[in-house]
């Protein structure tokens, strides 16, 4: 069972979130896009810390867990919980594959392939601008708690 609250943001929260929001980071969380390979601002980031969804802020990926898969997008092996994230069947494109979303606010993240390296054998493909930063023993901001307020360390 997750610590973090999945309750869905409001509509005015989801407004309030939006508003912060870049036209890319708007046309890939929200309209489903994709960043272009290889120049997303998390793909080379080497720091210890926790990745969180970049509209309502819920941790999403332990930097642990994070590997060069030579894609040219950030790739995790396993989420920080997998109540965290949502898997939804996506045939666009002339294929099959499995698109992750935030499970607390439905923005689009990536997808997920089973090509990934041991324990989990998947590789999470993420969009730099679906995500947000944390470092380690920094507080992790929460949104959508009241007032804005921060929740536990990131560890």
């Amino acid at each position: 069972m997750t610590k973090f609250d999945l309750t869905p943001p409001t509509g005015a929260q989801r407004e309030a979130l939006a508003a912060d929001l870049s036209a890319d980071e708007r046309r890939v969380l929200l309209h489903h896009g994709t960043e272009a390979p290889f120049c997303g601002v998390f793909l080379d980031n080497k720091q210890d810390g926790i990745y969180g969804c970049r509209l309502c802020g819920l941790p999403l990926f332990r930097s642990g867990a994070k590997f060069d898969s030579g894609t040219g997008w950030p790739s995790f092996f396993a989420p920080v919980d997998e109540a965290h994230i949502g898997r939804i069947r996506d045939s666009s494109h002339g294929m099959v594959r499995v698109e992750i979303v935030c499970a607390r606010c439905g923005s689009h993240l990536g997808h997920v392939f089973p090509d990934g390296p041991p324990p989990t054998f998947e590789r999470h493909c993420l969009n730099s601008v679906s995500l947000s930063f944390t470092a380690q023993g920094q507080p992790f901001p929460d949104p959508l708690r009241r007032g804005g307020a921060e929740a536990a360390p990131a560890d």
